[in-house]
This record gives structure tokens, sequence and C-alpha cells, in this order.
């Protein structure tokens, strides 16, 4: 059994300790609880922009310095991630320099609005328009997954609009925008810092403490939206998208239980098995025996509200007909246990 120690500090940090002294390294990850989600209409794609801002120096790391300083001390990966329900910041290094990883951690936590300026807004601005350009505008079929957001929830709910956010959005966010938004949900109070690998676990403590303790907390930390979803749509949603790609293909998106519910690791082990491979009983009926596609795959994007999604796409074989590519997939038996709820199968075809 794996042993995990947990305290908070009286700022709300919570802590997540795990000794392994297999190998001399550690690990070092900060969730926050803010994503896509909480980003208000009109202001969408804040929480990725802070993915890259939060690299960009605080009151104690120069600009641009965060990841120099972290590879001249050996560090393994450095990076972070933005979703719907949360965005977190991760460091693997020697574990003799753990305590590098937790200084500059606390320092971006405390003290990034004292670096953050109209230079490094604008910087960064573009780098994530470029990232929203080369990763879905220009990309082929890269706006599918858009797409089928914008049809599997409602306009208005939180998981209406994608992570990366809109053109028009990040054009108009203020440097204040931004400020507000880091003040209100960057804070201790609304954090989880978890450590893991070759530690003592009281050093640790004591670390933490020094590093983290003397951060303010929230008291005033904003409710995250209601993420409640209505009764199903009452019916299949489809979309047709014209687009410059070499063969048409078709995405689906099935509702599906929340993360933390028993039955999402079933549902990710049933996609595996339906199109996890050549082998795989989707891939064996669509692509081998009825030869309407080239490709099957289906995977699961777990949400903590709402519903989850089951994502899927098939590429339509040359020659073949797209209407009967997705009665196949509706019609197979391989496909019942996802879809058996009867809930809103949106579909996009490219």
């Amino acid at each position: 059994m794996i042993q995990i120690e947990k305290f908070i500090l009286s700022n709300g940090l919570r802590v997540v300790v795990h000794e392994d002294h297999s190998t001399p390294m550690a690990v070092v990850n900060v969730m926050y609880d803010v994503g896509a989600r909480d980003e208000d209409p009109g202001r969408t794609g804040f929480a990725h922009l802070f993915e890259h801002i939060m690299f960009q120096g605080s009151r104690d790391v120069p600009e641009d310095q965060f990841f120099p300083i972290l590879e001249s001390i050996g560090v393994a990966d450095v990076n972070g991630t933005t979703d719907f329900d949360r965005t977190n910041y991760f460091e693997t290094l020697p574990s003799h320099q753990l305590e590098l990883a937790l200084w500059l951690e606390a320092d971006r936590m405390g003290t990034l609005l004292e670096a953050l300026s109209q230079e490094n807004l604008d910087n960064q601005r573009d780098v994530v328009k470029n990232e929203k350009r080369s990763s879905y505008d220009n990309q082929p079929y890269g706006t599918a997954y858009l797409e089928l957001l914008a049809l599997a929830y409602p306009p208005g709910h939180p998981y209406h609009h994608p992570t990366i956010g809109s053109m028009e959005d990040l054009d108009a966010a203020s440097l204040q925008d931004v400020r507000d938004f880091f003040a209100a949900w960057y804070a201790p109070n609304n954090a989880v810092l978890t450590v893991v690998g070759d530690i003592d676990e009281a050093g640790i403590v004591a670390a933490v403490e020094r590093f983290f303790g003397g951060i303010a907390a929230n008291e005033a930390l904003p409710n995250h939206p209601d993420l409640t979803l209505g009764a199903p749509l009452g019916g299949e949603v489809r979309k047709t998208v014209k687009d410059s790609v070499p063969d048409p293909r078709l995405h689906l998106a099935y509702r599906a239980p929340l993360l933390g519910s028993p039955e999402l690791p079933a549902l990710e082990i049933a996609c595996q098995i339906l199109a996890g491979g050549r082998g795989s009983r989707l891939t064996r009926r669509l692509v081998r025996q009825e030869q309407v596609a080239q490709d099957a795959g289906l995977s699961v994007l777990p949400f903590i509200g709402g519903a989850s999604l089951v994502v899927g796409s098939a590429t339509l074989r040359p020659g073949a007909n797209a209407a009967r590519l997705a009665s196949s997939i509706h019609a197979s038996d391989a496909t019942r246990p996802v879809i058996r709820s009867g809930d809103t199968v949106p579909a996009v075809l490219y």
C-alpha cells in the first residue's frame, strides 16, 4: 500500500507527500482549482494564458529565466497543463535540488503580479494565438474538438467553449482583466501541492512552511460556476464542416459519467477494447470487414461536472459512403455499451 501523508498550512494550502527512495529524483506538482470553466463570457482563454505567463518571471525570478534556472541543475521535466477543471505546474528534478523547485513555485504563486507587465501579456497573448492557429485552425480536422464541445454542451455552459479561448477574447483582454483573474484564483487556499520522490517527509514539511507559509490566502475566493446539465437533448445532433482535408472524417462524442464515478474507469477500458488498436472490435468491423473506414478511435475526456465525454473518430475510406460509416458505428454491437444511455450524440463530419 502506498503511504501518503497530507497536511494543510494555516493559509489553506493543501499538501500531499509521498516518499519513494527507488531513484534519487523528486517531483513537485502544484494544482490550482481553476480552469476554463471559471472564465467569464468574453474573457475565455485566461486559464490557458496563465499556463504561459507563469513561466515568464516573478518578483525574484527574471523574465524568461524559469526554465534556464531549472535546466542548470538537471531538471528532467518541467511544464504546465490546462483543462476545464484545473491548471497544474510540475517539475521532475534531482531530489537534492527539491527546495529550488519549491522556492520557484512559491515565488510565482505569491509574487507573479509584481512582474506581470503589458509587454509580457502582449508577448504571451501572441504565443497563445499562434498555438491556436497551429493546433486547431491550420491543422487537418483541427477544429473538430471545438465543434464537438459546442454541440455537446449548450451555449452558456462552462464547457461550451474550449480551453484555448477565442482570438477575439484574447485580443480584448486588458492587463487589469488578467491581473484580476490571477488575484482571484491563484491563491494557496485554492491549490494542492504534491511532493513525491527521494525525500524526507519532516524536511519537506519544514520547507513547504518556509516557502509557502507567508503567502496570504484569498478570503474571498469566487464560487465555481454551476456545471449542471439538463435532460438529454433528445436525439443526435449533426454538423458538417467544409475543410481542406485529404479524406472526410466523422467525429463523435457521447456524454459519459463524471470523473470519480466508478463507471468511468470501466468506460476507459471499454474504449480500449473497442478501438484501442488494429485488433480492436470497432477497427476490425469498420476497417477490415465492412471497409468503410481507414481508422477508428475512442477515448474519454473526464470532467468533474455536467458530464464527461467519450470522443471518437473514423476516417472515411476512399470511395465509401459517409452515411453508411455513421450507420455502421451506431449499429455496431461494439458501440452499444457506450451509447446505451440514449444521451445526445453530437457528430461532426469533415
